[in-house]
């Protein structure tokens, strides 16, 4: 069997499931909420990522004569965290229990930038108790629970975005692998005792310069630097442990690290040196004066392993050593 498909290919599959789709009638779709998402992880740009989402959802609705009157934006959160855990997608889900919220349906720029995974099947059902639709580009058209195209194309577009994020994450960190290993370049966070992070140059890649990015390396900063080489010159001797090395340097007057710079330690606190900051500094390789990275690595973990729909939260663990990579050269 063969059938033309036509500029619309989901109409041709509603004809093949024998499902009748309601057109819109009226004066329109009335006055919608805009909902969008934009991430930090695969360092996009949060003014540009709303602008084309919200242009996609204009231009999508405005023929319809819908109009969008309020919106929901989040930025910095990642597609696999739960609605509930989002602050604008949240928000919108209290917006729903509303009935003076001023509009009776929901436009997304993108499916894939909003559901994740299954979560599009947790969420839909939240809408239709409250009689508010959702208007999807990728549908053509507005969200029809009876409509078993709808469900599966949903379905599908949630583990596209999966596989999406899945996918931009190996990239991003293959990228910063191939960095490390070649150019030894530092990949962010904190500079390690010893080490200050300083401005050198434009940033490499064209695009980012234009952007205004610059690149930050590591810098040898000699004050803490010179405590550095006298803790590992304790250490070699044998005759002092990490204790000892702390001990020695509180009696002389030493800022620990966080007293040093608490402007990137506030997390610690600035009550002298402690064995286990001895400790880490004599197991951190980067003493060697080769880049490494990857040490640590995040995982996702079921915040309520009850609970599966609530999502996961990031903890971070050492990485086995098969995924630490160590720069060609030491600097």
């Amino acid at each position: 069997m063969t059938v033309e498909i036509s500029q619309e290919p989901w109409a041709a599959f509603d004809g093949l499931l024998g499902v009748e789709v309601v057109e819109t009638i009226g004066d329109g779709i009335g006055s919608l909420a805009f909902l969008g998402r934009c991430s930090t992880e695969d360092n996009q740009d949060p003014e540009t990522s709303r602008g084309w989402q919200y242009g996609n959802a204009h231009k999508f609705v405005e023929p319809l004569g819908g109009v969008i009157v309020e919106e929901f934006f989040d930025i910095g959160q990642s597609r696999s965290v739960p609605w509930e855990r989002r602050p604008e997608a949240s928000r919108l889900l209290a917006a729903l229990k509303d009935k003076d919220r001023g509009w009776n349906a929901v436009v997304v720029g993108e499916g894939t930038r909003c559901w994740f995974g299954n979560q599009f099947s947790l969420i839909a059902p939240k809408f239709a108790a409250y009689g508010v639709d959702l208007w999807v580009p990728e549908l053509g058209g507005k969200f029809d629970s009876r409509n078993p195209s709808h469900k599966m194309l949903m379905s599908v577009l949630g583990g596209m975005s999966e596989s999406e994020r899945q996918h931009v994450q190996a990239r991003v960190r293959a990228a910063m692998d191939a960095q490390v290993v070649n150019d030894g370049r530092h990949q962010g966070g904190r500079a390690p005792y010893g080490y200050t992070v300083v401005d050198a140059g434009p940033h490499p890649n064209p695009r980012k310069a234009a952007e205004g990015y610059r690149l930050r390396v590591l810098a040898i900063d000699e004050p803490s630097a010179a405590v550095v080489r006298r803790i590992f010159a304790e250490y070699l001797t044998g005759e002092m442990g990490d204790r000892a090395i702390a001990n020695g340097l509180n009696r002389d007057g030493i800022p620990c690290p966080s007293a040093r710079r608490p402007d990137q330690n506030r997390h610690r606190l600035a009550d002298g040196w402690q064995g286990s900051t001895v400790r880490a500094i004599l197991e951190n390789p980067r003493y060697t004066g080769f880049a490494f990275f990857g040490r640590w690595t995040r995982q996702e973990m079921l915040l309520d392993p009850e609970d599966v729909g609530a999502g996961h939260v990031v903890r971070f663990r050492k990485a086995a050593p098969d995924r630490v990579v160590r720069s060609r050269k030491s600097s």
